[in-house]
């Protein structure tokens, strides 16, 4: 396998990875999907000693914290919304019990597949009060910004969404000790574009935005790997098919119009300034914290469950006490173990002590 990013031709990316014999090498899967695949096909079992992987906080189900799943539960339980999200977050413990568990109290819990699909149901339903978990990085927020931007169009007024969405830039630099090089989102970037990544090499952070096939992340590592050998911080693009320096100009576009930066908390990470979105004023009527005037929660997690400590890199999964034993996919105690993209999941499933 030979490619435009690698310099040396003589050797294939995975003959490169095998013959490093460098110094200790840090590199973080930021994206879930990353350590999922990584996993799946058999890359962690090529590497050499030197260089360790580390599963990073690319999942926005892992990082959102558990006062917001107990605002989603306060919504159904007392207000009696009809609560609208994607599958991962049904089962994701709260500080007393999951969405999946409230339906047993009465609360009507729907999943759907986008916002559309729960903009669409407040339509069919007016009587009822509907409202959307927003979650999720830079890839996914266009189509909560285009659900708001529609209700708003069409006088919807039983939709709301609750905001979680984060972007990854600060949770970047928060994490930048952590790793010796990024393994970037590359579905991210798409939207984003990779001019922040760049802008990053100047603040000391190394990184390489890649695929999803076995081909681009054995590319993406090698590509590190002799990046790092220089002794510089780096940026490369080697998943230029489809990232580009400028991104999706129009969804960014619209993520610019309908919503705005503030302070987010993330799961393990804390408070990060300027690291989330919340929707901007003219689309105040949208915003369910607003509309039912929701205290704020902090939320209380299971003081033995280690997703915080996993989701900096501090810890692998296998090193929680709760792994494999309380904690499992049938009986979840963190977001970690819950989550399709979740390291735990991808630990539990695939590989042990890896």
């Amino acid at each position: 396998m030979k490619t435009a990013c690698i310099e040396n031709k003589k050797m294939s990316a995975k003959e490169i990875i095998e013959s490093y014999k460098g110094k200790p090498l840090r590199i973080m899967e930021v994206c879930g999907t990353h350590t999922h695949e990584i996993f799946r096909l058999g890359i962690r079992n090529i590497l050499p000693d030197t260089i360790k992987l580390i599963s990073g906080p690319g999942c926005p189900v892992c990082v959102t914290p558990v006062g917001f799943i107990d605002e989603s539960l306060m919504l159904a339980l007392e207000h009696r919304a009809v609560i609208c999200t994607f599958g991962d977050l049904l089962r994701v413990p709260g500080s007393k019990m999951s969405l999946a568990d409230s339906r047993q109290k009465g609360a009507s819990i729907k999943m759907v597949y986008s916002p559309v699909d729960a903009l669409s149901y407040a339509k069919e339903h007016p009587d009822k009060e509907i409202v959307f978990l927003s979650v999720g990085f830079e890839t996914t927020t266009p189509a909560s910004c285009l659900a708001v931007k529609k209700a708003k169009a069409d006088g919807i007024k039983n939709f709301s969404l609750l905001v979680a969405n984060k972007t990854m830039p600060e949770a970047y630099k928060i994490l930048k000790n952590s790793a010796d090089a990024f393994l970037y989102p590359g579905h991210v970037d798409a939207i984003a574009g990779t001019s922040v990544c760049e802008s990053l090499v100047k603040e000391g952070v190394s990184g390489v935005v890649t695929g999803f096939t076995a081909n681009e992340l054995l590319t993406a590592l090698a590509v590190a790997i002799k990046l790092s050998e220089k002794g510089k911080p780096f940026f490369k693009n080697c998943y230029p098919r489809v990232v580009k320096s400028e991104g999706n100009i129009p969804a960014q576009e619209l993520v610019n119009e309908t919503m705005e930066s503030c302070d987010s908390e993330w799961r393990g990470l804390g408070k990060i300034k300027k690291s989330g979105l919340k929707l901007r004023a003219d689309y105040k009527d949208f915003d369910a914290r607003t509309r039912f005037n929701l205290p704020k929660i902090p939320g209380k997690s299971n003081p033995a469950c280690r997703c915080g400590d996993i989701l900096q890199g501090k810890c692998k999964p296998t090193e929680c006490g709760l792994f494999g034993k309380i904690c499992n996919p049938q009986h979840p105690v963190g977001a970690c173990m819950v989550s399709n993209e979740g390291a735990c999941s991808a630990y539990y499933q695939y590989g042990g002590n890896l």
